[in-house]
């Protein structure tokens, strides 16, 4: 997996590229954890993530729970086989995807 961060200000985005799985879910873990704190929002882009298991879930989870306590997160481009993965696990409920 690929990420790109990019930090304007207070907001933090993270572009993610490939699988976000067992393998690279600590990955993007410590990425957030380097970030998160200077930052008031975090954009997350998924539009080049081709799947996420239930690792990663755990990670977009510990991330809304912290970010919802400062400006928020998002979820931007999103396909249709992480959308599912979403609408499944009841995720589309409780993150803010656009």
């Amino acid at each position: 997996m690929t990420i790109t961060k990019k930090q304007n200000g207070t907001s933090l985005e993270i572009a993610l590229e490939g699988r976000l799985d067992t393998m690279t879910a600590p990955e993007l873990e410590k990425e957030l954890t380097a970030g998160l704190d200077a930052a008031e929002t975090l954009t997350l882009d998924f539009e080049n993530l081709a799947y996420i298991s239930s690792a990663g879930l755990r990670v977009l989870l510990s991330a809304h729970k912290l970010m919802s306590r400062k400006g928020g997160m998002k979820i931007v481009n999103v396909n249709e086989i992480v959308k599912e993965v979403f609408d499944v696990t009841g995720f589309a409920d409780i993150l803010t995807i656009a």
